[in-house]
């Protein structure tokens, strides 16, 4: 498991959520637990289509699925409730984490 690495989501909102992306620091590998953000369906985002594509929502292509990254949603999870690895996101990891710098430190207001 590595950070930016794409994993099904097993959970009840699957079909608007498909998958999400592992963003925890492989520091933090013995810890039970990983930090991840959904990546929603586009078509899921109606009424935020003005982030979409922002420095907070950028948008990736998974599996042939125009996704937007949804760090407001971040949340931890088991490491058993980690569906299966179907991509690596590493060569999109600065816009990964440059999103996470907007949600956490540059929003002001």
């Amino acid at each position: 498991m590595a950070q930016f690495d794409v994993h099904r989501n097993k959970g009840p909102l699957k079909e608007s959520i498909p998958f999400v992306v592992l963003v925890q620091s492989s520091l933090f590998d013995r810890y039970r637990r990983r930090m991840v953000v959904p990546l929603v369906r586009r078509s899921a985002l109606p009424g935020q289509a003005a982030t979409v594509g922002s420095r907070l929502n950028p948008v990736f292509q998974v599996e042939g699925q125009e996704l937007v990254l949804h760090p407001l949603d971040m949340v931890s999870v088991a490491l058993g409730q980690l569906g299966e690895y179907v991509a690596s996101l590493a060569g999109q990891g600065q816009a990964i984490a440059d999103a996470l710098d907007e949600l956490l430190t540059r929003s002001w207001g």
